[in-house]
């Protein structure tokens, strides 16, 4: 708590009831006693609203589904990259999205990509310009 170890927060109680004093030290610990009180009374309020309000109890809450960790996207990604490409299709898939899938699933080799056609300008030539999308 706050970065002090057992001793450390002995030695502070020990200061503390010296700097209170005896004749204080009652009515302090009396304070302290209806703090902590207060602080279990709210508790308890409010977890009967969230109740009251969410319809669950929090004892019943899966917690786990709600740990951020397991979002973790290089494990989303590793997931998703060693997972089977075997799945079913569905009727109204396109026709090629289809046929890539059923060369796949058949062991065939992925079909090639069409090569990208680079039109290159010749010397001299200025290239265009549109003033209207800048």
């Amino acid at each position: 708590m706050f970065g002090i170890n057992g001793p450390e927060f002995i030695i502070l109680l020990i200061i503390g009831v010296l700097v209170i004093g005896p004749q204080r030290l009652p009515e302090y610990t009396q304070k302290l006693a209806n703090l902590v009180k207060e602080v279990r009374r709210m508790a308890s309020g409010a977890r009967e609203q969230i109740k009251e309000e969410v319809g669950i109890d929090i004892d019943d809450v899966d917690w786990k589904k709600y740990d951020p960790r397991q979002y973790d996207p290089r494990r989303i990604i590793r997931e998703a990259l060693l997972d089977d490409d075997t799945k079913p299709m569905s009727a109204g898939a396109p026709a090629a999205v289809a046929a890539v899938a059923g060369a796949a699933a058949a062991g065939d080799s992925a079909p090639k990509r069409p090569e990208r056609v680079v039109q290159r300008l010749a010397p001299g030539d200025i290239a265009p310009f549109d003033t209207e999308a800048t």
